[in-house]
């Protein structure tokens, strides 16, 4: 009975394993192969390019989704925040009236999608001087930088780095360092006991908040040169970044925008395209107009 029951336990010991690294490789990853987003915007009638940049001193690829729908000098490029990739943004890419104002642009984050999945690259300096070598290399210019969440500390310092970056849009940003803080949650992603199943993306994430509060304390000291427009929209509700990152926005960059929207938790960007749209329309309007 004995030895039956101990069986019995080692199978569903190694079930359960199964299950659990079965879920920690292929669910919860927030990605897309290529071919699937290109079939999936050749349903939509919208022709998209995947493009991958190589650092080979670096020893990483940096995967970017393009779409061109009509004859434009402005270039959009969207930075997504963590755990994520560059299909959070597709019905922004794929959205008639954004493509009629500009070229459109995701990147995957260094860690995230396709751009070396499951290395993460905590620093945000690193980060911005990679993707400022791949908009010089897209040779992109006129360009406007949308970045929500962990991705919009990427979108300013971007603009910091590459005189090109006519304006930035924050959403449901994490700016504050002081705000920032390295949550429970993030530190299940980084124990030895517990790392192994959590999905790769999550352990991503968790490598980059362990640090968050540090890097944007490195990267502030610039802000206050920072003369590109700034528009910084935060929901209300938003239980993940604070709110006060509005005020931080509003004390720290000289060209800002803030504006609250009631009644949305930090998932603005998704749950209200109808609000956020608009406002990326008018921006670009603003901007060169």
């Amino acid at each position: 009975m004995t030895q039956i029951y101990f069986r019995k336990t080692i199978i569903w010991g190694v079930v359960i394993y199964s299950c659990l690294l079965f879920m920690s490789c292929t669910s919860l990853q927030y990605r897309k192969p290529d071919i699937k987003i290109i079939d999936e915007f050749k349903k939509k009638g919208v022709s998209s390019e995947m493009y991958y940049y190589q650092k080979d001193e670096l020893n990483i690829n940096i995967r970017v989704q393009k779409v061109k729908l009509s004859d434009q000098d402005i270039n959009v490029v969207f930075f997504h925040g963590s755990p994520s990739s560059l299909t959070a943004w597709q019905e922004y890419m794929g959205d008639p009236a954004l493509g009629k104002a500009a070229n459109l642009f995701a990147i995957d984050r260094p860690g995230y999608g396709y751009s070396n999945f499951g290395k993460a690259m905590p620093s945000i300096e690193e980060q911005a001087v990679l993707i400022n070598a791949v908009v010089k290399d897209l040779k992109l210019d006129n360009i406007i930088t949308i970045g929500t969440s962990y991705g919009g500390s990427l979108a300013a310092r971007l603009a910091v780095l590459n005189k090109n970056v006519k304006g930035v849009i924050l959403l449901s940003a994490a700016m504050d360092p002081i705000q920032e803080k390295d949550i429970w949650a993030s530190r299940f992603t980084r124990w030895w006991l517990t790392r192994w199943i959590v999905p790769t993306g999550y352990r991503v994430a968790g490598d980059e908040k362990k640090v968050h509060s540090f890097e944007l304390k490195k990267i502030e000291k610039d802000w206050n040169n920072l003369k590109t427009p700034v528009l910084h929209l935060h929901g209300s509700d938003d239980n993940v970044v604070p709110v006060g990152n509005l005020k931080y926005t509003d004390s720290i960059f000289p060209n800002s925008t803030i504006k609250l929207i009631p009644k949305i938790g930090h998932n603005l960007a998704w749950e209200r395209i109808d609000i956020v749209k608009p406002e990326i329309l008018k921006f670009i309007d603003t901007v060169f107009n």
